[in-house]
Order: C-alpha cells, then sequence, then structure tokens
C-alpha cells in the first residue's frame, strides 16, 4: 500500500532572470514552497507551489501545522479524496490564496507519485491529448520597456522561435499604450499574434475605453482587464468589446471558474495550477472550459503546464516564463514554436537535488 510515511517542507527563493514589471508590482522573487511525500511502498513524489514575494512563510505554516499531519497513514493512490479532505479541513479559510496555494503544494507531489509509480509522464496519466503546444513570451513585455526596447525584444522572439508574445499594458495614459503596442504590431506585421496584460489595475470604464482602442491592433487577447473579483464588469466588458477578454491567474477556487464562464465573463481561461489549488482542480477547470467551448491557456509555471496543456485537447498556448533553471536539471524541449511533453515519467521536472539544498531559506522540515 502506498501509505505515506513522511512529508518533507522545504522552501527555495529565487530572484527573477530578468526584471519584471507591470501595471500594479513588479516580479521581486519567486517563493517556491516544496513538499516531497515519501511512502511504505518506496514511492517519492515532489511537488511545489510558489508566491512572487510575499506569503511564503504562511505557505510553510499551513502546510506544517495542519496539512501535512494529515497526510501521514493516507492511501497516496487516494489523490480526489486527500484534496477533498484537506480543502474541507482548511475550509474555514478558504477561498484564499494561501489555503490553495498549499493545497497545490500536496496535490502535485501526489500527482508526481502517482505518474512515477505508474511509469508515465503526467500529461499521458492527466488524458494524453496532444504532445506539444504552441508557445508565446512574456519575457520581452514587461512595462518598464521603452517602445523601442519593446520593439527589439519581439522581433527577438519571433527570430527564435515565438508564435507570439505578450505586452504589459496600463500606463498612465491611453496614448502611452498605444505607442508601445502600435510600434511593436507595425515591427512584427499580422502573422505574430500580440496578447496584452493589465493586470487588474483598469476601472470598467477604463477597460472599455482601452480595449475599444486596442482593438485596431488585431490582439489573440486582453488579459485581466479588472480586479478578478468583478466578474459582472467582465462580462459587460466582454458584450462590448471584440477584443477576447481572458482571466484566472488570480482566481483561487473552481466554483469562481464556474461563475465566470456561466455569466460569459471571459473569452479564455487562464487558470495557474498553483494558484487554483493543483492538478486535481485545474483539470476539472479545463475540462469547464472545454464543455464550454472555451481555450484554456495558462498562466506562468511552463514547466509544469506544458504537461497539463499537452493533457487536455482545449489548451491554446503555453506562456514561456523560466524560472526554475537554477533548480532543475531538466529543461524544457522546444522544436518550431511549441513547448513539447516531457516524455520521463513525473511531472516531468526533474529536480536538482543539490542546488536546492544549497539555496533553501531553513532545514527541511519533516513530519513522520
Amino acid at each position: 500500500m502506498a501509505k505515506v510515511e513522511r512529508v518533507e517542507i522545504a522552501q527555495v527563493d529565487l530572484a527573477p532572470q530578468v526584471r519584471r514589471s507591470d501595471a500594479i508590482q513588479s516580479f521581486v522573487t519567486q517563493e517556491t514552497v516544496f513538499v516531497t511525500l515519501r511512502c511504505a511502498d518506496g514511492s517519492t513524489g515532489t511537488g511545489y507551489t510558489y508566491t512572487i514575494g510575499t506569503g511564503g512563510s504562511s505557505i510553510v505554516a499551513l502546510l506544517r501545522d495542519h496539512l501535512a499531519p494529515q497526510l501521514l497513514g493516507r492511501d497516496a493512490r487516494q489523490v480526489e479524496a486527500i484534496w477533498r479532505d484537506l480543502y474541507f479541513h482548511t475550509h474555514a479559510n478558504a477561498v484564499g490564496a494561501i489555503t490553495s496555494l498549499a493545497l497545490a503544494a500536496v496535490d502535485t507531489a501526489l500527482w508526481d507519485r502517482k505518474a512515477r509509480a505508474a511509469g508515465l509522464p503526467l500529461w499521458q496519466l492527466a488524458g494524453g491529448a496532444k504532445d506539444r503546444v504552441p508557445l508565446y513570451t512574456t519575457e520581452g513585455g514587461w512595462l518598464h520597456l521603452e517602445p523601442a526596447e519593446l520593439v527589439e525584444q519581439s522581433l527577438a522572439a519571433r527570430e527564435q522561435g515565438f508564435l507570439g508574445a505578450k505586452l504589459k499594458v496600463g500606463k498612465p495614459r491611453l496614448n502611452q499604450d498605444m505607442e508601445r503596442l502600435a510600434a511593436v504590431r507595425e515591427a512584427l506585421g499580422p502573422g505574430f499574434e500580440l496578447m496584452v496584460d493589465a493586470n487588474q489595475c483598469f476601472t470598467y470604464a477604463e477597460a472599455v475605453r482601452r480595449a475599444q482602442a486596442y482593438a485596431e491592433l488585431d490582439l489573440a487577447w486582453l488579459e485581466e482587464p479588472m480586479p478578478a473579483q468583478h466578474i459582472a464588469a467582465h462580462a459587460q466588458l466582454r458584450a462590448a468589446t471584440g477584443v477576447p477578454i481572458a482571466v484566472g491567474e488570480s482566481i483561487y477556487d473552481l466554483g469562481q471558474f464556474g461563475d465566470y464562464v456561466t455569466q460569459g465573463a471571459c473569452s479564455i481561461v487562464q487558470a495557474d495550477v498553483a494558484r487554483i489549488g493543483g492538478i486535481t482542480p485545474w483539470l476539472k477547470v479545463a475540462h469547464l472550459a472545454e464543455a464550454c467551448n472555451l481555450a484554456i491557456c495558462p498562466h506562468f509555471l511552463m514547466e509544469l503546464h506544458v504537461s497539463l496543456c499537452a493533457a487536455v485537447p482545449n489548451s491554446q498556448w503555453v506562456e514561456y516564463i523560466p524560472q526554475l533553471d537554477a533548480l532543475t536539471t531538466s529543461r524544457m524541449t522546444i522544436a518550431d514554436g511549441h513547448a513539447l511533453a516531457p516524455t520521463t515519467p513525473g511531472l516531468g521536472i526533474e529536480w536538482d537535488v543539490a542546488a536546492i539544498k544549497a539555496r533553501q531559506r531553513f532545514e527541511p522540515i519533516v513530519l513522520g
């Protein structure tokens, strides 16, 4: 029996590879929290979650004090049952970012163990819809870049084989956004996909105004135009513009996605596997989107999302933002502008144990 006998918790902080800024914040550090499960039958699994600078210690505390003790003695094969039990064990704190992020660390570890035990890559175990997904980059589109730099980096992305690029918007004045976007569109022409991301910075009136202006640039989508809690406003915006509206990176619960989809408040779903609480709920969001004829284009975590996107038929893009290179011996394989699904059993991420140990914030917490 795959009874969980030991749970290990660790944290590593990573600086971004380039300066990353958007309309509301800068990406200071990635607090990466790891959970490793060791079972009586010798099977193991490692999962992880992240923040972009705050909350890592709170995730660790929730795992140490409340979630990890509940795992000891459980049959690790019962992934769905464990996720549901942990969710209700923390129900007084749900729906909340810290709870969902902590659940994700456990859930991804359970799926990693399950896939390794089966000898299958995660993407095949979770559905096996396709072995490659189109790739776009965000690394050259940050808000602090001047128009000339934005053009230079977007042209470089196309030369590197990317099929699209995402640019941050939300400058104080509309004309500033338009200058930047128009320069890139003119330089790259109509055959290269452009996405824009406002990171929730607009009011409804400003979102309508800017979406109407952006429409002339033939954008793949406008991402997070307003705060995620305003579902009705997103529905109104979607009805007022022809630009597809993408949301999801700031949604932390399956039911919230259900509300967005049933109220017609989004055109593209962008569930983040860590922020939604793990692989178990992520797959449900993806299939919900599929049932409603919507694409899923997840946020960040490309090393894990490539496998999830390959698992489901309605994935449209993987977002390229490398962040785990310092902690892994594996790299995402790219060919002809597509991210290729990993072929190794498990999550498809091969951790550099020595590098993690050298960078860990504290001595690992061990239960069991």
